[in-house]
C-alpha cells in the first residue's frame, strides 16, 4: 500500500507481459506500516507531497480527500490481508486485485480496514463476500500476513516497491523504488540470459 507501488504498478504489469510465462510473479506484501495507529490527517503533508510526485512519475491518478479524514488511521496490515484471503481464495486473480485494492485506497479514498468496502471489488471477481469477510476477520489470517511481512524482512527489503528476481537458489534484486518497464526488462534479461 505505499504510493511508489501504486505507481509502479502500469511499469510492473508492462514488465510481466513482455516476460508472458518466461517468468512467474510473486507478489509479497511488505508491510509498509503494518499495525500503525496513527491517524492519516497527521501525515497529511508529508504524504500529500509523497503522492504528487508519485503522480507526476507516474500519471497515477490521486484524490487527496482521505488526507483530511479524521477517522482514517493509515495501517497497511488490513488491505494486505485483503490480498492474501484473494490470493487463497483465487491465485489468478491476486495481481488484479491488488491494483484495484490500491485504487480504492488512492483514486476512491475508500478505508481499507473494513471488508464490506472491498465488495464491489469482490463481486467485480465473482468472489464469494461471505467466504471473504470470515476469512479476512479470521485470526488465522492475521497471522498468515505476518508470514509474507516476515519473506520480506528476510530479503532485507527496506523500501517500496522492491522487485527482487529468485533463480538458481539466490535472489538478485532489480529494483528498490520506483522504476519504468524498460529498465527493468534489461535488468531481468541480462540476469536471465
Amino acid at each position: 500500500m505505499c504510493s511508489w507501488c501504486y505507481g509502479f504498478a502500469p511499469e510492473l504489469a508492462k514488465t510481466i507481459d513482455h516476460f508472458d510465462d518466461k517468468v512467474q510473479l510473486r507478489l509479497v506484501m511488505g508491510g509498509l506500516r503494518p499495525y500503525n495507529k496513527e491517524h492519516i490527517n497527521t501525515m497529511k503533508e508529508f504524504l500529500k507531497e509523497h503522492w504528487e510526485h508519485v503522480h507526476a512519475a507516474s500519471g497515477q491518478v490521486f484524490d487527496y480527500g482521505i488526507l483530511d479524514d479524521p477517522e482514517f488511521i493509515y495501517d497497511t496490515e488490513p488491505p494486505s490481508r485483503a490480498v492474501l484471503v484473494v490470493r487463497h481464495m483465487n491465485p489468478n486473480l491476486e495481481m488484479n486485485f491488488f491494483k484495484d485494492v490500491q485504487e480504492m485506497f488512492y483514486a476512491q479514498n475508500k478505508h481499507t480496514g473494513i471488508a464490506k468496502n472491498y465488495y464491489p471489488l469482490l463481486d467485480k471477481y465473482k468472489l464469494d463476500r461471505k467466504a471473504f469477510t470470515k476469512a479476512f476477520d479470521s485470526d488465522e489470517v492475521k497471522l498468515l500476513i505476518e508470514e509474507d511481512f516476515d519473506v520480506a524482512n528476510d530479503m532485507n527489503i527496506r523500501g517500496f516497491p522492491s522487485l527482487v528476481l529468485f533463480q538458481d537458489g539466490k535472489y538478485s534484486l532489480i529494483t528498490n523504488g520506483y522504476s519504468k518497464s524498460d529498465d527493468l526488462v534489461k535488468k531481468i534479461e541480462k540476469l536471465i540470459e
